[in-house]
């Protein structure tokens, strides 16, 4: 129905996550109205985050490297600060999580992304659970060195596929007899961690049992 260029760029921006057709074609529209400055502003921003922002050879976690950062440059800030306790693992299901709980100033330890949960309808399995289990066993192989796990937080969102694979992942860890903490009480069911208030997170991982 439309011309190709217009039908290509809805079929791309209908990948981005929680993107329907209808607001995949809203932004196509949008972008064929932007002054030329403004998309080359855009198209510039693009290439300028790939080339500039690395993710971490440990947490998953993207990260802009310093130009006077010499040291640890596969590490993001949190995994390089050495005032982090590196006996607490926090799993998160994606990107803003971990900024949201970072937000309250209440967690000191390390993060690890999970890159998404358990998927229902594929039957899928968490994508990075093999590389979780190698970096739990061998944290300086990947950059993380005097460290032994000795607590592993769930911190998955309070949605049927965030409980999914919480549960999954105690069943998967249990072997490596390591205290397996959750979420404290607070969080709305059914609610997501990036949308919580600093204050309930603050409870939430306070209370974590």
């Amino acid at each position: 129905m439309y011309p190709q260029p217009i039908q290509k760029l809805i079929n791309l921006f209908e990948k981005f996550p929680t993107i329907g057709r209808r607001t995949a074609g809203r932004f196509a529209f949008y972008l064929l109205k932007l002054p030329p400055k403004e998309i080359n502003e855009l198209l510039n921003s693009i290439v300028e985050l790939k080339r500039s922002i690395k993710t971490c050879s440990f947490c998953f976690n993207p990260f802009e490297l310093s130009l006077s950062e010499k040291t640890n440059k596969n590490l993001c800030p949190i995994c390089r600060d050495k005032l982090r306790n590196k006996n607490i693992l926090c799993l998160v299901e994606k990107e803003v999580d971990l900024i949201s709980i970072e937000k309250t100033k209440k967690y000191k330890g390390l993060y690890f992304i999970l890159g998404g949960t358990i998927n229902f309808k594929d039957d899928k399995k968490i994508n990075r659970i093999k590389e979780l289990k190698e970096r739990i066993k061998n944290p300086e192989k990947f950059g993380i060195e005097k460290t032994q796990f000795k607590e592993i937080i769930i911190a998955t969102n309070q949605t049927a596929e965030g409980e999914a694979t919480a549960l999954y992942l105690e069943r998967v860890l249990k072997p490596l007899k390591i205290k397996i903490t959750r979420l404290g009480r607070g969080l709305p069911a059914g609610g997501e961690l990036e949308y919580a208030d600093e204050e309930t997170l603050s409870s939430a991982l306070e209370g974590r049992k």
